[in-house]
Parts: C-alpha cells; structure tokens; sequence
C-alpha cells in the first residue's frame, strides 16, 4: 500500500524543499474528522461517526491530533457493504449512490433484515452479518427476477437496517461522552457525521432525529465533501498549520495510520488494521 503514496510523499517533499515551504503529513482519517469545523465551525470536543468504505469508527474529538476511539467494526465497514450489496445486484461501482437511489422505489419492509451488534453494550459495529443476509436474499430470487422491484425492495431494507444498526451504535456512543464531558458543559454536543457513507440521506435523517431525541445537534458536511477530497486534506494541514506544526523531510508515508493509536482492538476483531487503511496524503 505504501508503494501508491510515495509519489505523493516524493512530489510534496520536492515542492516543500524548492519554494522553502513548511512540508505537513495528513492522516486521511484526519481530513475526514475535521472537515466540520470548516463547513460549521465547530468547536472542540465533538462526536463523530466516521463511516465510508473502508472506515466505521465511533470517536471523540478533543482536538487536532487529539482522538479518543469509543468503537469500530469488527468485521466489514458499511461502505464496504453497501459496494456488496450493489455487486450482487448488478448495479455497479460505487454501490453507495446506486444502493440509495434504487431503494428510493423500494419497500424496506419486505425483507427481514438483521440489525447487527442492535441492543449490545458498546460502541462496536458489525455489518457481515447484514450482508451476508442479502447475498441469501439474492440467492433465493427467481432467475432473472434480482432486478427492478425486487432489487428496490433489497436495497430499501439493507438501507434501513443500516441506518437502524448504525443509531442504536451511536446512542451507546451518545452515552459515553456525556461520561467524558458533563451535560452542563456542553448543552447541545455536536454529533458530527464524516465519510463517504455520510452522504447517504436516510443515513443523515435517522441520525439527526436521534441527534434531536438526545439532546445532541446534527453537523454533517455537504454530500460532496463527504466522500474523500482535496478539501479536507488542505484544511487538516490548515489546522496543523495554525498550531505550528510541520514534519521533518524523513517522514514516510503510512499506508496505516490510526487516528487513535493507544485504542484497543475491538472485541472479536481479526481485521482492525482494515479500519485504518488508506490514510496518508502530503500536502504542503
């Protein structure tokens, strides 16, 4: 993985070392975390849900470089989901936008959807199981018949589900930071929402009316910077920038770079490191 960011890494060293410009490392989870205090302003600490394809984690946000991971999957990210679903149905790549819009006509009720990890204490997610439920579904329809109706009534109860899964996960979260920062500090806590899966407007809609029934207020960023951009990785450097901050030119780049690295392994998890892929860019 490293071998794909090393130009990145040799480019931006080059330009730093010619103009004389401070040279900055930004964790691409980072960019995500922080993309609500460009768009909102928000101040620290705050919630956040990072989820997309291949990041679902449940952290709080204490300040630039400062995390606190309360939960993350034990198996698959929901992007990651939602690409599978949309493979098995035929609807191309990326699944997330195909899978939404299709269950827009759909009937979420028809199927019988698990709500993985639903009622357990914790912060944690799994969404094999919700997949694997929809390869079974897929299966079973007539040849020929995995298209139209059926195809909007699968993608509307795999949406639902992930939705009703993803609110019962971070209502467990919603508890544990008031535990960390009292209700008289901060009143309304911002829930902020990042990551491609963030998009999603049934995902959006279940969050913020939860976000109003705990007492917590809703930021997500516009869909467009949801999904990962040139944005969010200029204004984490910004914000390092702001501190002081700069790298030295023997950084390498880090194919896994976790935003909490002290956060342990979720219980169950054999695939943790996947939850921190694809997070360096350099930027100068």
């Amino acid at each position: 993985m490293r071998g794909g960011l090393l130009g990145d890494e040799m480019t931006a060293k080059a330009i730093a070392t010619v103009r004389d410009l401070p040279f900055l490392a930004v964790n691409h989870l980072e960019g995500h975390a922080l993309t609500a205090r460009l768009t909102d302003d928000i101040a620290f600490p705050y919630l956040l849900l990072l989820v997309s394809g291949g990041h679902c984690q449940l952290l709080i946000v204490e300040g630039v470089g400062r995390y606190k991971r309360l939960g993350t999957t034990i198996d698959d990210a929901l992007g990651e989901a939602f690409d599978k679903t949309a493979k098995m149905l035929g609807l191309g790549f990326p699944g997330g936008p195909a899978v939404e819009q299709i269950a827009a006509g759909g009937d979420a009720g028809r199927f019988d959807m698990p709500r993985p990890m639903k009622g357990r204490a914790g912060a944690d997610f799994s969404f094999s199981g919700l997949k694997t439920k929809v390869r079974q579904i897929v299966e079973k329809l007539p040849p020929g018949e995995a298209g139209d109706q059926n195809a909007a009534d699968v993608c509307a109860g795999f949406q639902a589900a992930a939705a009703d899964a993803l609110a019962d996960r971070v209502a467990n979260a919603m508890q544990m930071f008031r535990l960390h920062h009292t209700p008289s500090a901060l009143p309304e806590p911002p829930l902020v929402v990042a990551g491609g899966v963030a998009a999603n407007r049934v995902i959006r809609e279940r969050l913020q009316s939860l976000s109003s029934e705990k007492g917590f207020q809703f930021i997500a960023p516009p869909p467009n910077l949801c999904t990962d951009n040139a944005a969010m990785i200029a204004w984490a450097g910004i914000e390092r920038f702001r501190l002081g901050e700069a790298d030295d030119m023997d950084f390498q780049a880090r194919p896994r770079w976790p935003l909490d690295p002290d956060a342990k392994p979720a219980v169950g998890a054999g695939v943790e490191a996947r939850d921190e892929h694809r997070s360096i860019v350099m930027v100068t």
